[in-house]
């Protein structure tokens, strides 16, 4: 059943039960601003009772796509009323910066929803939540104890290591298929390697999977302290598991759900949401109790790892057995784990996943990628952090690549705390704020052939005078007091593992197709269909053992 059809099965059965306290509540809200003479961002027209618009959001395309087409016609700042809910539209860097800057205080806050409570530990997962004290003591201790400058430079053996056993996993995987007779470097004098690598045999590896294995190890390295052995078939089919709860996780995270904009309907389940998330909660919460047992009892028998994990820091300060801030101090550091995994697992993945796709489908781009990593790395060696600053033309495709497709196409929602202004117009408390991101990185205005895809012009950007992570017209991490802290974790991470398998690899399509760049659903950007490459090695046999 799709979207419109449930739109329309919702409209007759609420119609009588709603309509009278809507049209009420409508005409109080606009006999107030006409009163005090505020001028409201326009809105598309074809608003029902109760609904508002969303029989506009209802098609097949991404609501970014669809909010984007609504852009081209009412401006970069407009409303759309999403059921009895209020959101303001942003999508140029102006109004972004007005949001970002002078009104972050009064955009603070993020909506409640059905998620949240769900999925999100009753409210106890305060990334998704609204603000308040829980979230300033989670954002201060998550940057302190993971993602602080001093604490990223102490992982990056974690980084660098977890990364090699993942890429000596691949090459056990390309192993157990029959190879043809080895072949020798065609640059082997330039770079002084005379030795026999690599083969002609290639193995076909779905990439988004295995990024998707890569960074959720990492995680959990440093967050539970344990990881997921890719070539043993027991291990490893847990970690599809726990890989599917969390694609379904995002994905319910990110769908609409009609009882988040139209309230007292929940018990309904309409669409099935609310049972698939106690489900998933459900499912989820077995692997987060048992890694959070088996730190109490580590800590009960004094075998706590020296330096610990971030579980061990949360330990710290919430007890086990304690409650704060109206939740039990175990849903806290649950929720607070499990949030951080899901967040530095799925964006990461994502954007290595169009990263490479993008590549496949720009063969000259990937060439000179390559090209770099052998100038200034060699094929003697794996690249390592150090040289990132050497491989300018990888960051380049990395930010161009965030760029096409912004780990959030739209923002995660925030909700004004207090009446604002933006862009002029007069923005009531409550009002729910999006950020189109996905619009805001093809504005004409801004970018050179927006939907092209060119390294080049990062390269160029480099030379400005101003920093262009300031200038608001690229926002793949969001922006202010919300913002995603994992930011420079995630560069990292990203420029490491794309630069260690285009280094040891060579990739080529079936059938030498191009890649399919269809977009999936979700709160972030999956791709829609798998990336499925053909891999041959590319090194001397002796770095991949």
């Amino acid at each position: 059943m799709d979207l419109l059809t449930l739109v329309l099965q919702v409209t007759a059965t609420l119609v009588a039960l709603f309509l009278v306290y809507y049209m009420r509540r409508l005409r109080t809200n606009m006999s107030n601003n006409v009163r005090k003479g505020l001028d409201q961002a326009p809105e598309p027209k074809g608003a029902w009772p109760i609904i508002g618009h969303l029989h506009l959001l209802g098609g097949r395309a991404p609501i970014f796509r669809v909010l984007a087409v609504m852009a081209n016609n009412l401006g970069p700042v407009f409303t759309i009323r999403i059921g009895m809910r209020r959101a303001l539209v942003v999508s140029s860097r102006e109004a972004v910066m007005e949001c970002f800057t002078t009104n972050d205080r009064a955009f603070l806050s993020r909506p409640k929803t059905v998620a949240l409570k769900y999925m999100g530990y009753g409210g106890a997962m305060s990334a998704l939540g609204p603000h308040g004290s829980l979230w300033h003591k989670l954002r201060k201790v998550t940057t302190l104890e993971l993602l602080s400058n001093s604490r990223l430079e102490l992982l990056k053996n974690v980084r660098s290591l977890e990364v090699e056993l993942c890429i000596k996993e691949l090459y056990s995987k390309c192993m157990k298929h029959p190879c043809s007779v080895p072949v020798r470097l065609d640059n082997h004098s330039a770079n002084g390697v005379d030795d026999i690598i690599a083969s002609t045999c290639t193995t076909k590896v779905d990439m988004a999977q295995w990024f998707r294995l890569v960074t959720m190890n990492l995680m959990l390295r440093v967050i539970v302290g344990r990881r997921y052995c890719l070539t043993d078939d027991e291990k490893y089919g847990e970690a599809r598991r726990f890989t599917t709860l969390m694609d379904e996780f995002m994905y319910l995270t990110g769908v609409f759900e009609f009882s988040n904009v139209i309230p007292h309907i929940e018990w309904m389940d309409l669409q099935g949401h609310v049972r698939s998330m106690k489900r998933n909660a459900k499912d989820m919460d077995y692997f987060m109790s048992k890694w959070l047992e088996e730190h109490i009892q580590s800590r009960k028998n004094d075998k706590m790892k020296v330096g610990g994990d971030f579980v061990d820091a949360l330990l710290n300060l919430f007890p086990e057995d304690g409650v704060e801030f109206g939740h039990k101090n175990e849903n806290i550091i649950k929720a607070t784990s499990l949030a951080l995994i899901m967040a530095g697992t799925d964006t990461t993945a994502a954007s290595m996943t169009w990263a490479l796709s993008l590549l496949l489908n720009h063969k000259k781009c990937l060439k000179i990628v390559q090209e770099e990593v052998d100038l200034h790395v060699g094929r003697k060696r794996w690249v390592e952090e150090s040289d990132m600053e050497n491989l300018v033309y990888l960051q380049a495709v990395v930010k161009e690549a965030l760029r096409l497709y912004p780990p959030g196409p739209l923002l995660i929602p925030r909700e004004a705390i207090e009446d604002c202004y933006v862009a002029g117009y007069y923005v009531p408390k409550g009002t729910h704020l999006l950020v189109n991101a996905w619009k805001l990185h093809r504005d004409s205005r801004v970018w050179d052939k927006p939907c092209e895809f060119r390294p080049e012009r990062f390269l160029m950007r480099q030379a400005r005078p101003n920093a262009w992570e300031q200038q608001f017209e690229y926002l793949p991490f969001s922006f202010g007091r919300r913002s995603c802290p994992g930011m420079t974790a995630a560069y990292q991470m990203i420029h490491l593992v794309l630069a260690r398998v285009l280094q040891g690899f060579a990739f080529e399509t079936p059938m030498d197709a191009p890649i399919d760049m269809t977009e999936g659903l979700g709160l972030t950007l999956p791709k829609a269909m798998p990336l499925e490459v053909l891999l041959s090695l590319r090194l001397p046999y002796k770095l991949y053992m």
